[in-house]
């Protein structure tokens, strides 16, 4: 009998700033963190690469219109987002880009899953933020390239 191989979920992160302030949303009816804040982002489809997802979302969620030229992976996470769930298994890898240009104009096109898109600055996010969602606003502030989250050595 094979092995089953272990399976973590990819998603994609997108980081605007501009004038020292960056592009959140405020998460509203998902089931997942609602009332808090987050990214741009999304899970990777089957045969998507994470570039081509966040080029996706970007545009799907905020009316971003983003070419793969102009982004740049600026944070790499190894997510644990199973703690405290027994005998889940919710392992992710999260790629925060940051885009350098992006074209379009940034409105909320998912009011039934946002219910506020705006900048803050890079020095005072909402305390509603999400927990690893700081953590790599934090790591991408300090120029830290790969992170861990999630992972407690018992």
């Amino acid at each position: 009998m094979a092995k089953q191989r272990h399976k973590i979920t990819p998603a994609s992160y997108l980081i605007l700033e501009k004038d020292n302030k960056i592009l959140l949303l405020r998460r509203f009816n998902t089931g997942y963190e609602d009332r808090k804040y987050s990214m741009i982002a999304g899970h990777v489809d089957k045969r998507e690469t994470f570039t081509e997802c966040i080029i996706r979302e970007a545009e799907e969620e905020a009316g971003v219109i983003l070419k793969s030229e102009n982004l740049k992976v600026v944070h790499v996470m190894n997510r644990n987002s199973s703690q405290g769930i027994e005998n889940e298994e919710n392992e992710r890898v999260d790629i925060f880009f940051m885009a350098e240009n992006w074209n379009g104009e940034i409105e909320n096109k998912e009011t039934n899953k946002c219910d506020d898109l705006s900048w803050f600055s890079l020095d005072n996010i909402p305390n509603n933020t999400i927990d690893y969602v700081r953590f790599a606003i934090e790591n991408y502030k300090n120029k830290v390239f790969y992170s861990e989250f999630g992972y407690t050595n018992e």
